[in-house]
């Protein structure tokens, strides 16, 4: 293989190798992002609060309910039972049980309200839990296919690092630091001559330069400075 065919194959062998790390880091971003699984987990931990909010509102809604039915009750035993003779008395235990009583329409109505609430709250906490459910199947199951992404490309690179040190340890140190140098700058340092052209600038390449590049000599394009190659 000519030297400018090693340095061709050392270029292909990076390029690999950037895509290789940079397939590694999404695998990796992909690993530890499960933004929408927390998110399904604070909805439903905010849902569960507002559910025993709510069943807490209507235990004490059916308490203050029944309280007061008791004290209508225990006003009406006094009434009816004939204990109580006192005309004034009795007028004034009627308003009570009167008063009593309007009070218990709008508890009423409270408390269905609330039952409602609470089917509702019920039914998000449910719908909540089975999205938080599915979520979770499909990160476990992300996670093992990345985990064996991950594994298979670690793998690849540990061979592609060694091929490139292989390959470098062919090439003079001067070459080589040409190559890192043109690479830094230009991305790419080493480019093909086809139809008379670089094809890193699309610049002609002068006859005179042809010859050279058959032989294997290290010839840099004149316009973009980039090593030549020539299959």
């Amino acid at each position: 293989m000519s030297l400018t065919g090693r340095l061709y194959k050392l270029q292909q062998l990076d390029l690999e190798l950037q895509k290789k790390l940079q397939e590694l880091s999404e695998v990796n971003h992909e690993l530890s992002d499960n933004t929408a699984l927390v998110a399904a987990e604070s909805k439903l931990s905010s849902h569960r609060e507002q559910l025993e909010d709510v069943s807490k509102q209507q235990k004490n809604s059916e308490w203050e309910l029944e309280d007061l039915q008791e004290k209508i009750r225990q006003i009406d035993s006094k009434l009816y039972s004939g204990t109580t003779k006192d005309p004034k008395e009795l007028v004034n235990l009627e308003k009570e049980v009167k008063g009593l009583k309007s009070q218990i329409r709008p508890k009423e109505d409270a408390l269905l309200g609330l039952m409602s609430q609470m089917e509702e709250t019920e039914a998000n906490v449910k719908s909540t839990i089975e999205e938080t459910e599915r979520l979770k199947r499909e990160w476990d199951q992300k996670q093992e296919a990345l985990g064996q992404r991950k594994s298979e490309i670690e793998t690849l690179l540990v061979k592609l690092k060694e091929d490139r040190v292989a390959l470098a340890q062919q090439l003079d140190s001067e070459v080589l630091n040409t190559y890192e140098r043109i690479r830094l700058s230009r991305g790419q340092a080493v480019t093909k001559v086809e139809r008379g052209k670089c094809q890193g600038c699309h610049i002609a390449v002068p006859t005179s330069q042809w010859q050279k590049i058959k032989a294997g000599d290290l010839i840099q394009c004149n316009s973009c400075s980039r090593i030549l190659y020539l299959e």
